[in-house]
């Protein structure tokens, strides 16, 4: 490696962990005031609150990744031409792909500790911040487990199994509620394509739906229905899932779970989440290479200036979050493929940057 590949690399480096550095210390801070009340009122010791904190920090970088490569990248050639290094470099022969080529490679160098630290550290780092915070904090203990992006819960009564695509609404896709007896056959079966909570009188609303009762005999007696009311045991609120309980599984489990079911949308579910998971990690790479050649349109037309690039660039950044979660939910619901929904955001951008990096080297 050169001496000019060293230097830029080296500012790459430099401004993505002045970066980071930056949006966790702030994110911290914010969730510190937030949270601290919480430890002070469980009587629990500061030390516990610092680890909940210091094992919060993977996850932020992992959510804010590729914000950082485009931002590191960004300031890094923004720092260049406002010096005049990159006027310089270019005057004397040096082509763009050269000068922003260590920038692409320590870009990729991240992207890579990013995939290790998703299938080593974040299921250890995750898993802890949950058991804190949720089992010592609130005392709540997890009823089930999460596969395939459905949810199975032990009751006190009987197993529940269902797809839950917004926590925050009490509100559950393919619904089933069943009852074992001794000898570990079903006493009934309670299945709907909607499930839903009344909050005003307390019980269950199933819509489309059916109901299958084991009689003396053995046989069993179908009632099909519209819309019923029930009764079960255990109310939304007595399922605790996590918000980023999903991130507890590495990409290895991920891959797994598509294994694990031969039924096609829990399959389509499955690749979903892997590879959903694997482009938002690649995410900042086809990031970079949109967001250089849009630093370099704004210095030639508003001069050189980082205040329109930075701000440029996270509006690219919350546009592609956007396009990218769009796909995701088309994804989990069969309109789209996964490998689609995982490609595409990073093939157009991609292409479009790497067209408009070859303009800017005429």
């Amino acid at each position: 490696m050169n001496l000019l590949n060293r230097y830029l690399l080296g500012q790459f480096i430099k401004y993505f962990l002045t970066v980071n550095s930056g949006f966790v210390a702030i994110y911290l801070l914010v969730d510190f005031f937030e949270k601290y009340d919480d430890f002070v009122n469980a009587g629990k010791p500061l030390s516990l609150a610092i680890e909940y904190f210091l094992m919060t920090i993977p996850f932020i970088v992992d959510q804010l990744g590729p914000v950082f490569v485009l931002l590191a990248g960004v300031i890094s050639l923004g720092i260049l031409s406002h010096s005049n290094e990159l006027t310089a470099l270019k005057a004397g022969g040096v082509p763009l792909a050269l000068i922003i080529r260590p920038i692409v490679v320590g870009s990729v160098i991240f992207t890579m500790l990013f995939i290790a630290a998703a299938q080593w550290l974040l299921p250890i780092t995750i898993s802890r911040t949950n058991t804190i915070w949720f089992e010592q904090l609130k005392g709540k203990v997890p009823l089930g487990i999460l596969r395939n992006n459905r949810y199975y819960y032990r009751g006190t009564d009987g197993f529940y199994s269902f797809a839950w695509p917004n926590p925050k609404f009490h509100i559950f896709n393919d619904f089933s509620y069943s009852r074992w007896n001794e000898t570990y056959n079903i006493d009934s079966l309670t299945t709907a394509n909607i499930a839903g909570w009344n909050e005003q009188n307390n019980h269950w609303i199933l819509k489309i739906g059916q109901i299958q009762q084991r009689q003396e005999n053995g046989h069993y007696t179908i009632t099909n229905f519209t819309e019923n009311e029930f009764q079960f045991p255990e109310k939304p609120e007595d399922f605790l899932i996590p918000a980023n309980k999903s991130a507890e599984q590495s990409l290895t489990e991920l891959y797994q779970e598509t294994k694990r079911s031969n039924v096609e949308h829990e399959v389509q579910a499955a690749w979903t989440a892997f590879l959903g998971r694997v482009s938002y990690i690649l995410l900042g790479i086809p990031l970079l290479l949109l967001g250089l050649p849009i630093l370099l349109y704004s210095y030639r037309k508003w001069g050189r200036d980082l205040s329109v690039a930075i701000p440029a660039s996270c509006g690219l950044a919350f546009v592609a979050w956007g396009i990218w979660g769009a796909l995701q939910s088309l994804a989990t619901a069969g309109y789209v493929s996964p490998v689609f929904a995982a490609a595409s955001i990073h093939i157009i951008f991609s292409i479009a940057g790497i067209s408009l990096l070859k303009q800017n080297d005429r």
